[in-house]
């Protein structure tokens, strides 16, 4: 149900007009860092969320009648007051599958906004990063974006 749920997020963003920071799929929970819905409250972005996912475990009959519910009946939110505690919640949440012993490094997690932020990936859903921004950016500018490769990379000289 990961799959099923970047796609139901990317759905959601773009109906609700509204920016992904940073998310993890977890085997029994998520965690989401996301702007504010344009005119409406969170609320209505998670109701939407969750609807779209519900649909689509029933279909694949991933949870069956009398079983544990898919969703729990509320969710949690904080808000992220300046960029010292957005960074903090970004990198509690791409660091949850390596604590939780579910992979060996963040990369290693398909279902996060770990491969957006640190290698520029594009994914399922858009994440609003550093580098998306930019390329946004030069798009808009109809200018070529060089990217600095990462300093761990050997030049290719051939």
């Amino acid at each position: 149900m990961q799959d099923a749920f970047l796609v139901a997020l990317e759905q959601s963003r773009k109906r609700f007009a509204m920016s992904v920071y940073g998310y993890v799929v977890m085997p029994e929970h998520v965690h989401l860092l996301v702007s504010e819905p344009a005119g409406k409250p969170l609320s209505r972005f998670i109701q939407m969320l969750k609807t779209r996912v519900s649909i689509e475990a029933k279909e694949k009959g991933e949870r069956e009648a009398g079983k544990m519910p898919f969703w729990q009946a509320r969710y949690f939110d904080h808000n992220v007051r300046n960029e010292e505690g957005f960074v903090a919640q970004l990198r509690y949440i791409h660091r949850n599958p390596v604590k939780r012993g579910l992979c060996a490094k963040a990369e290693d997690w398909a279902w996060s906004s770990f491969r957006a932020w640190a290698l520029g990936e594009a994914g399922v859903v858009e994440v609003e990063s550093e580098l998306f921004a930019a390329r946004r950016a030069a798009g808009k500018m109809r200018a070529p974006l060089i990217e600095a490769r990462r300093l761990s990379e050997p030049p290719n000289d051939s």
